[in-house]
């Protein structure tokens, strides 16, 4: 039986109930975070934590434990359920009241929800083939660094792409590609590693964060800088990077090849130095 945690207890998961006027149902008032869960230990759990507490605070929202009790309870979670490979999703939104208001209650007490899923991160067949990819105007407001429970422009890319034979939305606004439906996108050229820098316009991923900084450690060179759709078709390699996906390959862009359509040496490498990253620092 699947434990989940809601609002200071422990509980089955199918026995969690939350109000029907709570705000993150009723207005997408909250944030949310998924970790990596690798050896049945958190992966890069600082940096994931350090981003809900910034998405917390871009709302207002009031977290109702310390960031300590937060990693407490996710590794309650981890034990609790056998997980020895998987993720930890964790939602908190504003919290429910007596009625729908567009201005919160000042007292109102915040929702906090965590459960974990059981699933293969590492040897996944994706990680052996590459992935497809299709772009999409991307629909979303201004503040996409915060990490918003709002996900609707997202699912609609990722249906999008699903339609189109694709695994994954990379989202295009003024010819650029700003990131992936769930994901933060980079391509390989003459110039190194490319990847947009972070700002409102993009989520700060944390995986991709700690990619970035691997590939620096081990030479190869990282550019800062917005791409467009043409460079990423014309690019030697391209992949993305996730909680989920770890790092991925993209071998197809609205149905072209990429390089010669396999998995490329820089992502495959980049991959393998991120996995052994995540067993030496996994809490």
């Amino acid at each position: 039986m699947a434990i989940a945690y809601l609002n200071g207890a422990f509980l089955p998961l199918d026995e969690a109930r939350i109000s029907p006027l709570d705000r993150g149902f009723l207005f997408a008032d909250g944030v949310y975070e998924v970790a990596a869960v690798i050896d049945g230990r958190l992966v890069d759990s600082a940096s994931h934590l350090a981003r809900l507490e910034r998405s917390a605070d871009a709302l207002g929202i009031r977290l109702p434990v310390s960031l300590a009790q937060v990693e407490a309870v996710q590794k309650q979670l981890i034990a609790r359920n056998g997980v020895s490979e998987g993720l930890v999703y964790l939602q908190l939104t504003r919290g429910a009241e007596a009625g729908r208001d567009f201005l919160a209650a000042p007292d109102i007490e915040p929702t906090l929800f965590l459960f974990v899923a059981d699933k293969p991160v590492l040897d996944v067949p994706a990680a052996r083939t590459g992935i497809s990819v299709a772009t999409m105007a991307d629909l979303r407001w201004a503040r996409r660094d915060i990490k918003s429970v709002g996900l609707l422009a997202q699912v609609m890319a990722k249906q999008a792409a699903r339609d189109a034979g694709a695994q994954e939305a990379w989202m295009v606004e003024d010819g650029f590609v700003t990131e992936g439906a769930s994901s933060t996108a980079f391509i390989v050229t003459d110039q190194g590693i490319v990847t947009r820098p972070y700002s409102q316009a993009v989520l700060a991923g944390c995986t991709g964060a700690a990619l970035t900084a691997l590939a620096q450690e081990s030479g190869i060179a990282v550019v800062h800088r917005p791409f467009t759709v043409a460079e990423a078709l014309a690019a030697r390699e391209a992949f993305i990077a996730s909680a989920s996906t770890l790092c991925q390959s993209v071998v197809r862009i609205d149905g072209q090849r990429i390089g010669d359509g396999t998995p490329g040496p820089v992502a495959m490498r980049l991959r393998a130095l991120y996995i052994a990253f995540a067993r030496a620092t996994a809490a």
